[in-house]
C-alpha cells in the first residue's frame, strides 16, 4: 500500500466517520482507530498520514481516560433505553458487525419493514454493509417492531441496538 492509497483510506474513514477500522493484505496489517470527538485531527491534509497512524497507537493507550469520558458518554444513553426497553418487555436486536446500517435492499426501494409490522423469526430487518459485503440482519425473535435504533446510511458498532421488538 503506497502512500497516496493511505491517504485516501484516511480522507473515507474521516468522510464516512468511521471510528475504527482495521485491513489485512498479506503481510501488511494497518489499523486505525479515531477518538471520539477530533476534529482538529482530520484538516490538515500532509499530516493525517504522518500523524494519524502515530496519534492512533498513542491514542488507544494513553488517552484510556478520555477515552472512558467519550466512550461513556455515547453509552450513557444506550443503556436507559435498552433497560427501559427490557421493563417493557421488549427484545433489542443488535448488530452482530461493524459496518453501514441500510433499511433497505437499494436506495430508493422501500425500507423491509415498517414500526408497526409483525416480523417472524429470521425475516431480514436491515442490511449491515462491511467491507463492501451486504450482511443481511434477521430477526432473531417473532413479533412487531416497536423502534428502530439506527439511522439509515449511518455506521453500526458491534452490538449496537438497531431495534426493538415486542416478542409474540
Amino acid at each position: 500500500m503506497n502512500q497516496k492509497e493511505l491517504k485516501e483510506l484516511i480522507e473515507f474513514l474521516v468522510e464516512k466517520d468511521i471510528a475504527e477500522f482495521e485491513l489485512e493484505r498479506g503481510d501488511l496489517k494497518i489499523r486505525i482507530k479515531r477518538p471520539g470527538e477530533q476534529p482538529a485531527a482530520p484538516p490538515p491534509s500532509p499530516a493525517p498520514i504522518v500523524s494519524v497512524l502515530p496519534a492512533v497507537h498513542a491514542a488507544a493507550m494513553p488517552s484510556a481516560a478520555p477515552a472512558p469520558a467519550s466512550t461513556s458518554a455515547p453509552a450513557a444513553p444506550q443503556p436507559q433505553p435498552a433497560e427501559s426497553a427490557d421493563e417493557a418487555g421488549l427484545h433489542i436486536v443488535k448488530s452482530p458487525i461493524v459496518g453501514t446500517f441500510y433499511e433497505s435492499p437499494s436506495p430508493g426501494s422501500p425500507p423491509f419493514f415498517k414500526i408497526g409490522d409483525m416480523v417472524e423469526a429470521g425475516s431480514i430487518l436491515c442490511i449491515v454493509e462491511a467491507m463492501k459485503l451486504m450482511n443481511e440482519i434477521e430477526s432473531d425473535v417473532s413479533g412487531e417492531i416497536v423502534k428502530k435504533l439506527a439511522t439509515n446510511g449511518q455506521p453500526v458498532e458491534y452490538g449496537q441496538p438497531l431495534f426493538a421488538v415486542r416478542p409474540k
